[in-house]
């Protein structure tokens, strides 16, 4: 099956969609099918990934609108930076708009595929194809848009959408033979003319190449746990989580993996040493760090908003987990303390998780019709 696959985020960057695409292109390929794939090549990486994979790689070349600089600048010049970039972004989805006219560029030279994929964020990429793919040049005979997040629906942003973009949401739906989304709870999120069109395709892990030695060889002085991932005002907020912390009077190690510390570097000079803020570092270096932890923490997972893939990294760790929701309520904290005594008995249960299995993933996308 010849397929055709398109998407802004990739090898090597750190990120779920990244994951998402790097992981389900690499598994086409290994189920024997002629795999092209879209997006901004990079050689230095992508050279060797096309040699080792067996996927024909093609660069959707570079983007000429550039984001508002903010690195280097304080206050009232920040902060007027800050409100230009997002007032760009609000009104015009800028800088990734441009993507529209790269992927539909692209694509027009593009026929006789079985099927393609085309994955967000940013949705500019579907728009893309929504614009390349006509009735005279299908492109493939099946499009299916790979959603993470959804765009008009998205509630993890403190800014609504502009109501505007609802007809080009439309637009693209329309377009769309399938519309992949990892939880199917996330169809309400959708315009109910659409949910017919709307799958459930989770996301994929390997768990072949993921295998590391879980049992534990050292065990920690002190209670250890890890949080890795984003925060969000309000739907994954850490605020209240961190204020009871400070008020743990015991000793523990709090060890956060995140590109977004702002909502917890107000905590770090009472906190001190029981905090440590890393930045992200490649999942298959990680796992086997959470591995060493005594727990681990979710914060503000809703199925119907949120894909699992976090989840899932926690679960190969194999180490128990503690997820609560932004209110950090009574329940909570007694669980808390429970998991400080090793005590976890309220952990997270997972289930199913075959499904999540990259081969039934890709074939899940190859079986459409």
């Amino acid at each position: 099956m010849r397929i055709l696959v398109v998407s802004r985020s990739f090898y090597p960057e750190i990120s779920p969609r990244a994951f998402r695409t790097t992981e389900l292109v690499k598994e086409l390929s290994r189920q024997g099918h002629e795999v092209v794939f879209y997006t901004f090549k990079n050689d230095d990486y992508h050279l060797e990934f096309e040699n080792k994979y067996n996927v024909t790689i093609k660069d959707l070349g570079q983007l000429r609108l550039k984001s508002v600089p903010l690195d280097g600048y304080r206050g009232i010049s920040y902060l007027l930076r800050r409100i230009i970039s997002r007032v760009l972004l609000m009104l015009f989805e800028y800088p990734m708009i441009e993507l529209l006219w790269k992927v539909s560029s692209a694509l027009k030279s593009e026929k006789d595929y079985h099927l393609l994929i085309s994955i967000a964020v940013p949705f500019p990429v579907h728009w893309g194809v929504a614009k390349a793919r006509n009735k005279k040049n299908p492109i493939a005979k099946v499009w299916v848009a790979d959603c993470g997040d959804p765009y008009m629906g998205d509630t993890n942003d403190s800014f609504r959408k502009l109501f505007y973009f609802k007809y080009v949401e439309k637009w693209f739906c329309r377009k769309a033979d399938y519309i992949s989304v990892p939880r199917i709870e996330m169809k309400i999120n959708y315009y109910s003319e659409f949910h017919h069109k709307i799958i459930e395709i989770p996301q994929g892990f390997n768990f072949e190449e993921l295998k590391f030695n879980q049992k534990r060889l050292t065990k920690n002085v002190v209670p250890t746990f890890a949080f890795a991932g984003g925060f969000f005002k309000g739907k994954r907020d850490p605020s209240a989580f961190m204020q009871f912390l400070c008020s743990v009077d015991s000793a523990f190690k709090f060890i956060v993996y995140t590109e977004t510390p702002s909502m917890i570097l107000p905590f770090k000079e009472k906190l001190g040493k029981k905090m440590e803020i890393r930045k992200y570092i490649p999942r298959e270096e990680l796992l086997p760090i959470l591995n060493t932890m005594d727990f681990l923490i979710n914060i503000g997972y809703d199925p119907a908003v949120q894909s699992p893939s976090k989840l899932i990294d926690y679960h190969l760790s194999g180490r128990p987990v503690l997820s609560f929701n932004s209110d950090f309520n009574e329940a909570d904290r007694l669980h808390f303390n429970e998991f400080l005594v090793k005590d976890y008995k309220n952990q997270l249960i997972f289930k199913d998780m075959d499904k999540f299995n990259i081969s039934n993933v890709a074939r899940q996308f190859v079986e459409l019709k």
